[in-house]
């Protein structure tokens, strides 16, 4: 199968998740399956912005009162030539006409200053007076200023930031509806794979099992585990016969079709319907996609780092996107540089952007990742490229 008919089969053997309502500990990277709407208004009253003092009236102004952030409002109306200290974010009482912060304003004990003489009960031995410039309506925050209630604050399809799960917790939710990421499990095989140290004459490091886990947070998946196999069909089977609880199952090094590969034969005892069986591409083409009967589906990656990297691109990435409703992204440019062509399959090659284009970086064997680690993307070269613009796919960013 080619390449891009490999690509476009993978994605549209997927159908977006299901909308489901989640825990906000839960949202993180999903994306809104409908508006993000305020509960509540913001601020949900009318509360001061400065600390100092809540006036009514002209000055000056007998302190009748406090009032703190989260505490109880204060119970009557002020009357003209009353306050009460306040602090930032803490309701103002009804008749306040402004806030004077504490900067501006100068406090009077009345046996010390008295600022008033007209009436012996507003002389009561202990009160305390202030004064200063007090602008009608200045430093209060109205009832919904910053968002009214109701109002729709992210649209459909956005992605949950953190920043977003604060803007809705702020707003009173509790949950949101969402499109779940789709969950993918892992199944590394191979007696010759070891997980870490330094492998010993015939054995390998894991390459592939440590760059998946971030490839599936970026495609928009969700990990849901990793297990270590053995060659042999008996463990393979068992392992994919219990992935009914995710929707995306990645079986690493079994998809050729080597004695120590089998995956197709199990995934024929398990009724499964193959797909994609091998795709005309370079580094990658032994890869595979199969749906299993009422469950998952398995993207088999060639053993090769650097060709499961070429495989995850072209199938496991355009799955998850399609699954979790995040649309890919589509550049193209030109070629800076030399490149091999292949006369019938499509090359996938590490390339760095610049001013003149898409520039070659080289290192690109299919068991070596160092080409891929210096690369910002891979462009898809077609067979019997003749200088024409080609497609760049983006390769996961470091955070």
């Amino acid at each position: 199968m080619s390449w891009a008919s490999a690509r476009s089969l993978a994605a549209s053997s997927a159908r977006p998740l299901r909308a489901a309502p989640v825990p906000l500990a839960e949202a993180l990277g999903c994306r809104l399956a409908e508006p993000l709407t305020a509960l509540v208004a913001v601020p949900g009253v009318d509360v001061s912005a400065m600390d100092g003092y809540a006036v009514a009236g002209a000055g000056p102004w007998r302190v009748a009162g406090r009032v703190l952030a989260g505490g109880a409002c204060h119970g009557p109306a002020l009357e003209p030539g009353e306050a009460v200290e306040i602090a930032t974010g803490a309701p103002v009482p009804a008749g306040t006409s402004a806030v004077l912060p504490y900067e501006q304003a100068a406090a009077h004990p009345v046996w010390a200053d008295p600022v008033r003489v007209d009436g012996p009960e507003a002389m009561r031995a202990g009160a305390l007076w202030v004064d200063g410039p007090a602008e009608a309506g200045r430093h209060i925050r109205r009832r919904g200023e910053d968002i009214a209630e109701g109002a729709v604050v992210l649209g459909a399809g956005a992605v949950v930031t953190p920043v977003a799960l604060g803007l809705a917790a702020a707003l009173g939710h509790d949950e949101l509806l969402v499109r779940p990421r789709p969950r993918v499990a892992v199944l590394v095989t191979g007696d010759e794979v070891v997980h870490e140290g330094i492998p010993a004459p015939g054995r390998v490091r894991d390459a592939i099992g440590p760059f998946l886990p971030g490839l599936v947070e970026w495609a928009g998946g969700r990990m849901a585990g990793t297990d270590r196999l053995p060659d042999g069909p008996g463990a393979l089977r068992a392992a994919l016969a219990a992935t009914a609880v995710v929707d995306v199952v990645v079986v690493c090094g079994a998809s050729s079709k080597g004695p120590a590969d089998h995956l197709r034969a199990v995934l024929g005892d398990l009724g499964a319907d193959v797909l994609v069986d091998g795709v005309a591409v370079r580094p990658g083409h032994p890869q595979l996609l199969a749906r299993l009967p009422g469950g998952p589906l398995v993207v088999g990656l060639p053993g090769n780092p650097f060709a499961a990297l070429a495989a995850s691109l072209t199938l496991l990435a355009p799955i998850l996107r399609e699954l979790a409703g995040t649309a890919a992204r589509k550049e193209m440019s030109a070629l800076a540089g030399p490149v091999r062509t292949h006369p019938r399959n499509t090359r996938l090659v590490p390339v760095r952007r610049s001013s003149r284009g898409a520039v070659p970086v080289g290192h690109d064997r299919p068991g070596s990742l160092w080409g891929a680690a210096l690369a910002e993307a891979l462009a898809v070269v077609p067979a019997g490229w003749s200088g024409e613009q080609v497609e760049l796919i983006e390769l996961p960013p470091g955070g």
